[in-house]
Parts: C-alpha cells; structure tokens; sequence
C-alpha cells in the first residue's frame, strides 16, 4: 500500500514546487496535488500558465522516482442557489480534472453539493455532467463524504449531510458508473457526524472505497491533524481496513498540525508524519485475512 501527502499546506507556505519536493525528500510514495487555489480568481492554475507549471510539478516528482497519487478538486464545487459561482466553477473543476491526467494521477476528489432540496438527483446530475470530462481524462472522479453546519442556541454545530452515512454514500457510488466513479472515505468526518468510522469501512466495503483521506479529530472540529492525537479509534478503523482487504492507496489529509512550526522544523514533521504512515499501513496489512 503506498503512503500519500497532500500538497495544501506546504504549498500554502512554500509554493507547489518546493511543496512537492519536500514530500518527495521526506519519504512518501506519492503526493496528493490540492488545487484549492483554483476557487481564487487569480490562481495560477485558472491562468494560461497552468500547463507548463503541472508539467514542471510532475518532472519534479519523477526526478525523485516519485508520482502523483491522486489529487483535489477546489472546493465547493457549487453553491446552491448561487449561479454566477457555479458558472465560474464548473469549467475550474473541469481543468482539476484535466490537471489530474497531467499528472498521471488516477483520482480527482470532488466534493458533492450541498443542496437544500433534491440533494442526491441535483448532486447525480451535477456528477453526470463531469462523466464526460473523467472519460476524456483518464481520470476517475472520487465522490466524498461531507458535514453541514446548523445554528442552534448554543451556536453553530456540525451534522450530518451529504453522503454522511453509509446508506446515503453507498447510493450515491451505486448510482454512478464505476469506470469513472469511486468514493472517498474521509475518515475525520465520520466522527463529525456521529458514525463510527470502522462501521462505515464495513457498509461500504472494498468495492466502493477507492481511496481515503486520513486525519484525527475531536468529534467536534474538523481539526485535520495527525492520527492519534485526539478521539477517533484507529486500532477499530486499521483492523475494518484490512479486513474488507482495503486496495487503495493511505492519504493523510492531516497537514493542519503544521502550521504552528517555524519553516525550518516542516521537513522534521513531515518525516514524523511518513513514520506515522507506515506504521498504520503495517497494521492494516497485519489485519488482512488470508487467501
């Protein structure tokens, strides 16, 4: 099982390139491309000039022996109701996508949408409109599951939304053409919403997860950090993966813990992070039955 990072934070404080080449330096298998800058009009990946930087970031990659695992649309990809916005993001999503076949990358997470009615029809169709594009690509299209907000009282709290459960997300990927669909099974946001994240790995099984995203949180806050740091289970969640013989790659999106270090401390992280990594794969493997 290959150990990927994301690009989000690195490339935040360091820019892509230098984002790329430390992950590459500190041991991981692969990198997770965040193209979160696209939802800002001046990003550079929404200019003429993307080509030549995704090119740049891949060579940079292969000169460690190193590739693209996967990688993250900007996010939402629509608002409902909001139609000047859904207008200036459906083609950026479409150039994620392109993007992602650039890098040889087989996997563009793209979040659903949020809709107050209709949710699954209005999120299928949204879907069906990108087939096309992950067909052009060669790339396959990972659906995610989410969290919403409510006021209360007491002030805004998390719940369940689309794709939350496994019920809700297991109907989304059946509906879907698996050449160009899979799920992405966000771990920190089972515990969000009140499901038991192990639980979930079970319902959903190895056919539908076709890759994770890994981080820890307190149930409360979609903290997005190192995994045995606050209140998910991992000892349940490693033993769930390998017993349905989970077959994707192992994603941490849990760089949140970074930003408190100086630069010059990041590689050191970076390299506890990758130590971290392979530690919960050699459980998961440990957990696999055998043949």
């Amino acid at each position: 099982m290959k150990l990927i990072n994301q690009t989000d934070v690195l490339s935040t404080r360091f820019g892509d390139a230098d984002a790329v080449r430390i992950l590459c330096n500190c041991g991981f298998d692969g990198v997770d491309y965040s193209m979160f800058s696209m939802s800002d009009d001046d990003g550079l990946l929404n200019t003429l000039a993307y080509k030549k930087h995704v090119r740049m970031l891949r060579a940079i990659a292969e000169s460690y022996g190193k590739s693209f695992a996967q990688a993250h649309a900007p996010f939402p990809p629509a608002r409902d109701g909001d139609d000047d916005y859904n207008e200036k993001m459906f083609p950026r999503i479409v150039r994620a996508l392109e993007i992602t076949g650039m890098l040889d990358a087989k996997i563009c997470v793209v979040h659903p949408v949020q809709y107050k009615k209709y949710q699954m029809e209005r999120n299928l169709e949204f879907y069906g409109m990108l087939e096309p594009y992950a067909k052009k690509f060669g790339v396959k299209i990972a659906v995610e599951n989410m969290w919403g907000r409510r006021e209360t009282p007491a002030g805004w709290r998390i719940v369940p939304n689309v794709c939350s459960d496994a019920r809700d997300f297991n109907a989304y990927i059946d509906a879907l053409d698996p050449k160009y669909f899979t799920a992405c099974l966000d771990l920190g946001h089972c515990g969000l919403v009140g499901e038991d994240a192990a639980d979930m790995i079970r319902a959903m099984g190895r056919d539908r997860i076709g890759c994770l995203h890994v981080h820890d949180n307190d149930f409360l806050h979609d903290s997005h950090t190192i995994p045995f740091t606050m209140n998910m289970e991992w000892d349940k969640i490693l033993r769930a993966l390998g017993e349905i013989d989970y077959q994707g790659q192992f994603t941490f999106e849990a760089d949140n813990f970074l930003r408190g270090f100086p630069n010059d401390l990041i590689p050191a992280c970076e390299v506890f992070m990758e130590r971290i990594g392979r530690a919960m794969i050699k459980r998961i493997e440990r957990c696999r039955k055998p043949v």
